[in-house]
């Protein structure tokens, strides 16, 4: 029987998901996710990495957000509520 994380980690090496993608496969909420994937990242073993697309404001572009694993409210540029979720795979 796997662990949660391990269900994550594998559902990554499939594939890029976000976290209420996954969340939705495995009928967790999204802030839970967001604390496996980053337990995941620390323990990513042998020649692979957690790579992340990090969360971009669908207004104004903006996407030097400070911890790409997470889910901004807002954007800090225009204050815009429109944020795209980061995306995670493992390569």
């Amino acid at each position: 029987m796997e662990t949660t994380r391990q269900r994550i980690a594998e559902l990554l090496r499939e594939g890029p998901a976000t976290a209420s993608g996954l969340g939705e496969t495995l009928s967790l909420p999204t802030p839970v996710v967001y604390e496996h994937v980053e337990h995941v990242s620390r323990s990513v073993a042998g020649d692979a990495e957690l790579l992340v697309a990090p969360p971009e404001c669908t207004d104004c572009g903006f996407d030097g957000f400070d911890d790409p694993i997470n889910d901004p409210s807002r954007c800090p540029e225009c204050k815009s509520e429109r944020i795209e979720e980061p995306a995670f795979v493992i390569r």
